[in-house]
């Protein structure tokens, strides 16, 4: 299949790049800043050469376009992120809209912070509450699920009868790659900082990196599928009881918590911010569930031990490579 990945350049999109291309299929990526075989050029605003050289005659589009969510969340950068989700989505339809030979299915990226912040029942697709009137959380949570809502609603009102769209409420992917979410935890857990945050009672939602690539792979050949789909392994567990499984598998007997005020301190520093660490996402996949998927990493302790044993690998190898003169 010829399967193309606008924004596939962020850690996502690398993850999803290498297994497709292992699995055979033509992968293109739509960036704006081509830099290897298969990249195309665009802005993620206007249409363009990629719409005919990439979308048209295309399988399948897995839109993964938008701004990095890992930032301090000041207004600039808040529209910043519904802009680059917002307009990346509607040009992506309007190329599919366009396309004499539009792909069978479009995949597009959103997110599981469209699910309210709760601690008393998981949100799956049918029952879920839909996050932006909390009391007690900080205002500008809602800006973030309006974004989700903007985001999932620009795919909705697309004009591509002949497409079949999905929308990917996806928790935060796991994987072993430099500079993932994965890789910034158990960086604080090598320094012994991976204790309870602010108490931990949050829920953390999570997906093992294959099996986000499986899910992504069985929404592909489900014919039946539509509408909006929650990526999230089926445990999803306190911050707490997460980071004391990542220490674990780590081998770090020591895990010092942190209030919120020093969470504060901390995502201030590392110009990022504490929604991401705040904010208890309990997300569970109704759907994929329903529809027969099963997860090869659905416990976070044995999904942890893995990317501990596979980053190590990784990270041995790198020593071993002998550098060039």
């Amino acid at each position: 299949m010829k399967i193309v990945l606008p924004g596939g350049t962020g850690q996502v999109g690398g993850v999803l790049r290498r297994a497709l291309t292992a699995a055979g299929h033509e992968v293109v990526v739509l960036t704006r800043r081509p830099a290897r075989a298969g990249d195309v050029t665009w802005d993620g605003r206007t249409l363009g050469p990629w719409a005919a050289e990439a979308v048209d005659g295309s399988d399948v589009v897995i839109n993964l376009a938008g701004r990095s969510v890992s930032c301090r969340y000041t207004d600039t950068n808040l529209r910043a992120m519904m802009d680059s989700r917002v307009d990346s989505a509607r040009v992506v339809g309007e190329a599919i809209a366009a396309a004499r030979t539009p792909p069978a299915v479009w995949l597009q990226m959103s997110t599981a912070t469209l699910y309210a912040h709760r601690f008393d029942a998981p949100n799956d697709e049918a029952t879920g509450t839909v996050g932006g009137a909390e009391p007690g959380v900080p205002g500008y949570w809602a800006y973030s699920v309006e974004i989700a809502r903007n985001w999932e609603r620009e795919q909705e009102k697309a004009a591509t009868p002949r497409t079949r769209k999905v929308a990917l409420r996806s928790a935060m992917v796991m994987s072993p790659d430099r500079g993932g979410v994965f890789d910034y935890l158990l960086w604080l857990t090598r320094l012994g900082l991976g204790g309870p945050v602010a108490g931990g009672a949050q829920y953390v939602s999570w997906i093992h990196d294959r099996d986000f690539v499986r899910a992504v792979e069985f929404l592909i050949t489900r014919d039946d599928l539509t509408g909006a789909v929650n990526l999230a392994a089926p445990g999803p567990l306190p911050q707490r009881e997460f980071m004391r499984a990542l220490r674990r598998a780590w081998g770090m007997p020591v895990g010092l918590p942190a209030t919120r005020w020093m969470a504060e301190v901390g995502a201030f520093v590392l110009r990022s911010d504490t929604e991401l660490l705040l904010k208890s996402r309990r997300v569970v996949p109704g759907r994929l569930g329903d529809a027969g998927f099963a997860f090869d990493h659905g416990a976070w302790p044995q999904a942890a031990a893995d990317l501990v044993r596979r980053t190590r690998h990784a990270r041995s190898r790198t020593r071993r490579t002998p550098t060039r003169p």
